[in-house]
């Protein structure tokens, strides 16, 4: 299909393979980056954009229901309508850890061993809402859709801005993210509906990432399910999107280990099976998520600009605690780089990476990067690997690190989400008493 503004290519154009010729701004690795790199714990292989991710929901659905610039990677079944919900922070690991306390849920995991689809998929790099939730509404990868972490350096700029709820008045959202969205290409005859938080209907996230559909607000949770089943019911085909973000904000706030989460999961299955009963006979419902969470101790959340040698020419820090983004002064060397790489593995070797830019495209973390995106990345990036989360506290207010539940990060935890076929419940037909 067409967009007014000319032809679309296909969301897997983005998927090109990274190599040392087609990695933007990725000059050949020093020999002491390697030498760092190697003295590392092995790296985790990058999400797996193009076959089972969370970006590749969307776009399966769509192909589904007719569009033809997109794949069904995801061998999803023939459906007429379909829901895809997107539960904020609902790692698979959560979900089978919790798994008692949603029996609905822990039921359709158990039953859905047919078709041919994917069970668990892999969140986009890094795990935060604003880079999945992209990936979701597009189909690019981070390194096309530019929206490579919570908060970013705005090289135009020269300052860090908010992609998430908090946005820069110097960013326009259509020039920041300029991919159509996986709404705006559907056929005419396929309507898109969002069902979300009203106060996200004309956010800077929803026109940056989510554009195009139909918007329908409501504050409960009970709301929103019966939203989506009314927007299923009104129309022969239809795609519809339910934004579900009460587990995350639980477990930001109390931990995932809390009573807290734990009845927001039980709000959630009861929820979904609700809409089970309510949907249309011909709907496939779709529930996944935009990244898992780990609780992190308070005495492992770790304000790093009280070391000298950590921020040594560093000029912005962004991110999130859990994926730091460096940008260095513009005259730094490659040998201050290195030494401030060889500075954070001192520190914390065994609780985090360390890479630098051209490392984390090389390792195809952001998929496929283009010229404009990549310097929106960090010259050096530190994953978290075990349980800690990094601060810069001249940046941020010291209430940030009151924050139990994170993510960001590439551990299974964290990038990890599922991918749950749920069946509607059958239909009775109507008829006359006897």
């Amino acid at each position: 299909m067409r967009d007014p503004a000319g032809s679309l290519p296909s969301a897997h154009d983005w998927l090109a393979p990274i190599t040392a010729d087609n990695a933007v701004g990725v000059p050949e690795t020093t020999l002491a980056s390697e030498s760092l790199l190697a003295s590392q714990p092995t790296l985790p292989a990058a999400p797996e954009y193009g076959k089972a991710s969370v970006g590749d929901v969307l776009t399966s659905a769509a192909a589904v229901l007719g569009a033809e610039s997109y794949n069904n990677v995801l061998r999803l079944p023939t459906a007429r309508r379909i829901c895809v919900v997107l539960v904020d922070g609902l790692g698979k690991s959560l979900l089978k850890k919790r798994a008692s306390h949603a029996p609905f849920l822990r039921g359709v995991m158990a039953a859905d061993s047919g078709g041919e689809h994917p069970r668990t998929l892999h969140a986009a790099f890094p795990s935060t809402t604003a880079t999945s939730l992209t990936a979701l509404g597009t189909g690019a990868v981070p390194g096309q859709h530019g929206m490579v972490g919570y908060d970013v350096l705005d090289p135009r700029q020269d300052k860090v801005v908010n992609l998430l709820g908090n946005w820069d008045g110097g960013v326009d959202p259509l020039l920041w993210q300029p991919i159509p969205t996986v709404f705006q290409t559907l056929p005419q005859d396929v309507p898109a509906t969002t069902v979300s938080l009203p106060k996200f209907a004309d956010s800077a996230m929803t026109r940056a990432a989510l554009r195009g559909s139909n918007f329908k607000g409501a504050t409960s949770t009970h709301a929103r399910v019966e939203a989506a089943a009314a927007a299923l019911a009104a129309t022969p085909k239809a795609l519809v999107y339910l934004y579900w973000s009460e587990l995350d904000k639980a477990g930001h706030a109390y931990g995932a280990d809390s009573p807290q989460w734990e009845r927001q999961l039980e709000e959630l299955d009861a929820g979904m099976k609700r809409l089970a009963a309510t949907a249309p006979s011909d709907t496939l419902i779709l529930l996944t998520a935009d990244h898992g969470m780990i609780d992190i101790p308070y005495s492992d959340r770790i304000d790093y600009s009280v070391f000298p040698d950590l921020v040594e020419n560093v000029r912005h820090t962004a991110g999130e605690p859990r994926m730091v983004h460096l940008y260095l002064e513009p005259e730094t060397t490659e040998e201050s780089r290195d030494r401030l790489v060889a500075a954070w593995l001192e520190h914390f070797r065994n609780k985090a990476w360390v890479l630098t830019r051209e490392q984390a495209i090389t390792a195809g973390y952001f998929g496929k990067v283009s010229e404009s995106v990549s310097a929106r990345i960090g010259d050096v990036l530190i994953l978290a690997r075990e349980s800690v989360a990094f601060y810069d506290l001249r940046r941020v207010r010291v209430q940030a690190m009151g924050v139990v539940g994170q993510h960001g990060s590439i551990t299974k935890a964290e990038r990890e989400v599922p991918l749950l076929r749920i069946p509607v419940t059958e239909k009775k037909a109507k008829g006359k008493r006897r």
